[in-house]
């Protein structure tokens, strides 16, 4: 925030106090993280949503009611400290603040998380409300935050258009027992799974878009990479190729990894994170071959299947930084994907592993622009025609080649954090079990 706009008497943010790091009279707001006492001196952590600072109030220096006013404050209670800005090695990043005044601004009750009340990860969920207040849950929501900013910047300066598309739809991208299925005033419709169909109309009017909104997929899994709600960053390019789209991914990844590795060092530092940003080119593998490596390690699965997650870990572990695993059998793909011109049977598409056992981040590939094909293949999987009869629609005005990708930004986050479950790369996570809070 700006020093320029004093919101409840605010002078900086905290981030602010070390950017200056020298003495100066500050005001700030925020939240009591810790509270000690040391004879005559109370030492408070501040926390507000830009880093943290100690704040100090010597008995001596102060007047009776301010210190009455400390001593009262309680571990998470809203409050106003004003004071003057010390440097000094000892406190934490080398800055205090010593205390002239204080305010409680809304005070908190007894704070329940302790480690005598955290007796199974479950409890810090149950309560996600309160315990996102921490300082490893707050900084993968600031690396989140951080992991769409890096995106965003990404696509507007490549010449990308920001879309939104219907949340609440009646053709699934996926299909499959994996829809959530709704009531729309008697009519059956579903959470959407992807935004990617409504992209590619989009592309004939803008030619390249992109989108960042949730996705929904009612697959009953307990592994550490699903949730049932999540977010994706999608695109969609018109006249691009599978070879062009898994380019813009490389590029768009390495951006962001890159961002985060120099915007965020601090969160990955309380996270005990050393990430390093991988290089370009990525390695790039056919999917008979990661069968093949798969089936060394004595994982086996039949050709036209889906890579298993054993099989996917081990590619994985296999590689030091993102692999493109390319050609999967049109078996192991929707009914959109293109498949190579001289094989009908292996489809233009890929996915984006990432290293370190992290696995899948992203699926992309070229899409079939061909009337007649697609119309082939909506009937060859007995899709519900009337319901894709506007994707069908658009082949016939002038649909050229074009290709697309998903980025799911929880995987993405659960990388590059180094978290292991997914559920912590979401504020609120939503899995098989969990709805509230």
């Amino acid at each position: 925030m700006s020093t320029r706009f004093k919101v409840g008497g605010r002078t900086h943010t905290i981030r602010e106090l070390f950017n200056e790091n020298k003495e100066i009279d500050t005001c700030i707001l925020g939240w009591i993280q810790n509270k000690s006492r040391v004879g005559g001196v109370i030492f408070l952590t501040i926390r507000d949503g830009s880093g943290y600072i100690q704040a100090t109030f010597k008995k001596d220096n102060v007047s009776g009611e301010v210190f009455d006013k400390v001593k009262e404050a309680t571990v998470e209670s809203a409050v106003k400290v004003i004071g003057k800005t010390k440097i000094d090695k000892r406190a934490p990043g080398g800055l205090e603040i010593v205390g002239k005044d204080f305010e409680i601004i809304a005070k908190a009750e007894p704070w329940p998380i302790v480690k005598s009340a955290v007796k199974a990860p479950s409890f810090l969920y149950d309560i996600r409300h309160l315990s996102i207040r921490g300082k490893k849950a707050s900084s993968v929501i600031k690396i989140r935050s951080k992991v769409i900013e890096a995106a965003a910047d990404y696509f507007f300066k490549n010449g990308f258009y920001l879309i939104s598309a219907p949340t609440i739809v009646q053709s699934a991208c996926e299909g499959g027992a994996t829809l959530f299925e709704v009531n729309y005033f008697g009519k059956k419709a579903f959470l959407t799974q992807s935004a990617q169909l409504y992209e590619e109309a989009a592309i004939a009017a803008l030619e390249r878009v992109w989108t960042v909104e949730p996705c929904f997929r009612a697959e009953k899994s307990k592994t550490s990479k699903h949730l049932t709600e999540f977010w994706m960053i999608e695109a969609e390019v018109a006249f691009a190729t599978h070879d062009d789209i898994m380019r813009l991914e490389e590029e768009l990844v390495v951006e962001i990894t890159n961002r985060v590795a120099q915007e965020c060092a601090y969160e990955l530092k309380i996270l005990g994170r050393k990430f390093k940003p991988p290089e370009p080119p990525f390695y790039r593998i056919t999917y008979d071959e990661a069968r093949e490596l798969i089936m060394r390690k004595g994982i086996p699965f039949e050709w036209g299947e889906d890579i298993p997650t054993e099989g996917e870990k081990i590619i994985s572990n296999e590689f030091d930084k993102p692999v493109f695993i390319k050609e999967f059998p049109l078996s192991a793909r929707s009914f959109y994907h293109m498949t190579r011109p001289d094989n009908d049977k292996v489809t233009l598409s890929s996915d984006l592993i990432a290293p370190e056992g992290y696995g899948e981040i992203t699926t992309g590939g070229q899409r079939l622009s061909d009337y007649n094909e697609l119309e082939k293949r909506v009937m060859q999987q007995e899709l519900p025609r009337e319901s894709f009869e506007w994707y069908l629609d658009l082949r016939k005005y002038g649909m050229p080649p074009h290709s697309g990708f998903g980025l799911g930004v929880e995987r993405t986050v659960r990388w590059i954090a180094g978290l292991k479950h997914i559920r912590a790369a979401s504020l609120f996570p939503r899995t098989l079990t969990r709805l509230n809070p």
